[in-house]
């Protein structure tokens, strides 16, 4: 059963979902800009640049694994 788990996080559609839920977390650091905008909290703006870098940083790399697993995707490229 482990050995499946650990296999899905090298498949296709296991890094397919990685991206969906590394991309839902662009919603979350959006509020949270939002709210540090409104308040004029530079902390918490700081925070949420910070968020974001790593959300830009895990989908790159997540997109460089699915690029070496020879995806023929056309939106891909």
């Amino acid at each position: 059963m482990t050995k499946k788990a650990k296999n899905f996080k090298k498949s296709k559609g296991g890094l397919y979902l990685s991206i969906g839920s590394t991309a839902f977390g662009v919603i979350s650091v959006a509020k949270q800009a939002k709210l540090a905008r409104k308040e004029s909290d530079t902390l918490r703006l700081v925070d949420a640049a910070v968020s974001a870098a790593a959300i830009v940083t895990g989908l790159a790399i997540l997109y460089r694994e699915l690029k070496r697993l020879g995806d023929d995707d056309v939106l891909l490229g």
